[in-house]
């Protein structure tokens, strides 16, 4: 795997890329970073070529200290500048959880761009933003995003050598028969101590994700500007999904058929939130299968 930086979009961004053919480009979630995707970029780069960057925020790419250079006009700004870097047009895209936000947002933004979007662990965000407005169950399991949100979070989340995130992340998205190997994990611990999770908290601090706090309704702020007439997606959508995912619930998906018109719903059993890492072999299938009956 090549490791490369690109200056983009007022930022220095690391990706890695591998392979040749049809790009495929992935988007990591939260706190990740491009290592997450190593078993999936194994297996496509033997007929594709893959990319994945650290978002802005993480690991070895820029880390902007104020948060408002965490915006969804900033981090769409830097797939499009990574993918004009690269000179990609009509790519495959591939986001987890924070990763699939982006991932819809920069559909949504710039469609020319996409001949096809792999949302894994999330939903479009117009209906993420509605279960968070309105469902209570949604609501009591997404309380951890205010405390994201708080001025001491890094203080309080990276503590003791980072144990709450490694008692929340490594021991779910690890455990038994996951392939996340100790090295991954070891590498993946770096990224954080290289970063910090600042960017991480940044996000949902720019873009007010959470549940209702009194002073917000709940939401979030990655579709403010754009009409929603123009929520909707003309190309195929693949949503993969564990069936034992606790960040996000299932009602989530409700609806998505009316602005993903040619979506395909894929739950994957005995897997959570953390399914790219515990069954990335079963998600890559359902991957394949997708790309190839859908263009």
């Amino acid at each position: 795997m090549q490791h490369s930086y690109a200056d983009i979009n007022g930022i220095r961004m690391h990706y890695v890329t591998h392979g040749a053919g049809e790009p495929i480009l992935f988007l990591h979630g939260a706190p990740e970073y491009w290592g997450v995707w190593k078993p999936l970029m194994k297996e496509f780069s033997k007929d594709h070529q893959v990319i994945a960057p650290d978002m802005r925020g993480y690991n070895l790419t820029s880390q902007p200290k104020d948060f408002e250079q965490y915006s969804i006009h900033h981090l769409v700004g830097d797939i499009r500048g990574l993918a004009d870097h690269l000179g990609l047009r009509k790519l495959t895209l591939v986001g987890h959880d924070w990763g699939a936000l982006v991932a819809w947002a920069f559909s949504l933004y710039h469609p020319e761009y996409v001949r096809r979007l792999v949302s894994i662990s999330m939903t479009h965000p117009a209906l993420f933003d509605r279960e968070l407005r309105e469902n209570p169950q949604q609501q009591q399991i997404s309380q951890y995003m205010l405390l994201f949100q708080a001025p001491d979070a890094g203080t309080t989340l990276t503590g003791d050598d980072f144990a709450f995130q490694r008692q929340n992340v490594f021991v779910e998205a690890g455990r038994p028969g996951s392939a996340l190997t100790e090295e991954d994990v070891a590498e993946w611990f770096q990224s954080w101590k290289t970063g910090g999770l600042t960017g991480s908290f940044n996000y949902y601090r720019a873009m007010k994700l959470g549940p209702p706090n009194g002073q917000f309704p709940g939401g979030s702020t990655i579709l403010e500007g754009l009409p929603p007439e123009k929520w909707k997606v003309s190309f195929p959508v693949l949503v993969v999904r564990g069936d034992g995912d606790y960040y996000v619930v299932r009602s989530g998906l409700d609806g998505l058929e009316k602005l993903a018109p040619d979506l395909t719903v894929q739950e994957i059993p005995d897997a959570t939130h953390w399914v790219i890492m515990q069954k990335p072999d079963a998600v890559g299938l359902r991957i394949r299968e997708f790309m190839s009956t859908h263009g």
